[in-house]
């Protein structure tokens, strides 16, 4: 079975590359972020009735 290109040639576009330094996170991450936006909108809410006009 021909492959695309030869196995001595793989990874060359990869190791070219310059290596670009990884930029420091600034707030949540996605986990935790979902899990703060759960409990605000589910747990922490006030009941049905107090949030009339908010949602239709």
């Amino acid at each position: 079975m021909p492959s695309h290109g030869s196995l001595t040639k793989a990874g060359k576009v990869r190791s070219q590359t310059p290596k670009v330094p990884a930029k420091e996170r600034h707030g949540l991450s996605p986990l935790h972020r979902n899990r703060k936006n759960f409990l605000k909108r589910m747990v922490y809410a006030p009941p049905e009735d107090e949030r009339r006009g908010r949602r239709h």
